[in-house]
């Protein structure tokens, strides 16, 4: 649950200081003749023909002097009303131009804002955790049946977990801890059920239209709805904890959002494609899951790469506040095109096993290359702070 004083992104809310906090809230800021007081004298300039009186608070012959005017749309600063900016710590502006928790109905608001923000993410991680169930219990039970289609599963994923797994040793700064990574990972697992439901529901529909179908299908729901998903399972948790302190440790988590993604997704194709349902029950065919599943870890790394180019741009955002919401579909943006383009040339490319596994070293080398480009400078930038 957001703490009370806490925004949705687990930052600080001015307007709730805790008692004996030195720092200023809206009503209150340093006494006059302080460094940081706003200034009452005479700037030798005239037309101030209206100054507030005792009324609001100043003292007889005090001058109101305004402050600086609204900051640009492109400061990182969150803007202040003029009021606000103006007459804090000498008014008291609460319910004019501030709010804070005075009351028993204030204190109630906090909390049933609290309430409904924790209730959000639950259902978000309720409906996830539903439709994995329901999907993964079919599953479940074969694998039982035969283990090997869970071993099989398991190894696939892999070529993907070495890759995170790199990313995650590359980080110059502090290494995330393994509950985060953990969290992440399951987080991706779950989510990625309702991305199969939606890409299910929609395929049909495009399918009616042969390769132009298609190629809107991958450019149009599975690579915006299956970046969307991962980006979301390092949003929900690993974003919001103490641990998420640079802009690098977004592709850390993107990365293993992308291992989770990809087991869960490799499993699945197993089963699809290797069980055969007959009247004495199910028919496993042990030769077509294991080529299904070499076949998926060589695939299970573009996830990884997919998903750490989101994280990456997920991480910037955090330490840009003011910009976050265009940096973050920017990295959605690209993630989703990457991943389209790539189903788009598999399916439509007449590729044999040698040509297959020559694009994929020549497509994920390309992104990831781009990719660790951005991560060798500011692995460059931060060896060199202080210095």
């Amino acid at each position: 649950m957001t703490p009370p004083g806490d925004d949705e992104d687990g930052e600080p809310n001015p307007s709730e200081q805790p008692p004996g906090s030195d720092a200023p809230g809206p009503s209150q800021r340093p006494p006059e003749g302080s460094a940081g007081a706003p200034s009452t004298a005479d700037d030798g300039q005239s037309g101030s023909s209206e100054q507030p009186g005792p009324e609001m608070g100043l003292n007889e012959g005090e001058r109101f002097v305004p402050r600086e005017g609204p900051r640009s749309a492109g400061s990182n600063e969150r803007p202040t009303d003029p009021v606000q900016d103006s007459f804090t710590g000498r008014v008291d502006l609460y319910e004019i131009a501030s709010w804070e928790a005075r009351s028993p109905l204030d204190r109630f608001a906090v909390r049933l804002a609290n309430v409904l923000q924790t209730s959000k993410r639950l259902l978000l991680l309720s409906i996830a955790l539903t439709l994995f169930i329901a999907q993964i219990g079919l599953a479940g039970v074969l694998v039982v049946q035969a283990p090997i289609l869970g071993g099989l599963a398991a190894a696939s994923a892999v070529p993907a977990l070495i890759l995170a797994g790199y990313f995650w040793y590359g980080d110059p700064t502090t290494k995330e801890p393994l509950l985060g990574l953990a969290v992440t990972f399951l987080l991706s697992v779950g989510f990625a059920t309702i991305a199969g439901v939606v890409n299910s529901v929609a395929q049909p529909f495009f399918q009616l239209f042969g390769i132009v179908g298609t190629t809107l299908f991958y450019f149009l729901i599975v690579g915006p709805i299956e970046e969307t998903v991962k980006w979301l399972a390092v949003r929900s948790y690993a974003f919001r904890t103490d641990a998420f302190q640079t802009v690098v440790d977004g592709v850390v988590y993107g990365a293993m959002a992308g291992v989770g993604f990809a087991a869960i997704e490799n499993l699945l194709y197993i089963l699809m494609f290797s069980v055969d349902s007959t009247a004495a029950g199910f028919a496993i065919q042990q030769d077509r899951a294991v080529a299904i599943a070499t076949q998926r870890a060589f695939v299970g790394p573009g996830h990884v790469i997919f998903s750490a180019w989101a994280g990456f741009y997920l991480g910037l955002a955090k330490f840009n506040h003011g910009k976050r919401g265009p940096i973050v579909v920017k990295g959605l943006l690209i993630a989703a095109f990457i991943h389209a383009l790539y189903n788009t040339l598999v399916t439509n490319l007449s590729l044999t096993l040698v040509t297959f596994l020559a694009f994929l070293v020549v497509y994920h080398g390309f992104w990831f290359t781009m990719l660790y480009r951005k991560l060798r400078s500011y692995r460059a930038l931060y060896q060199q702070r202080g210095v």
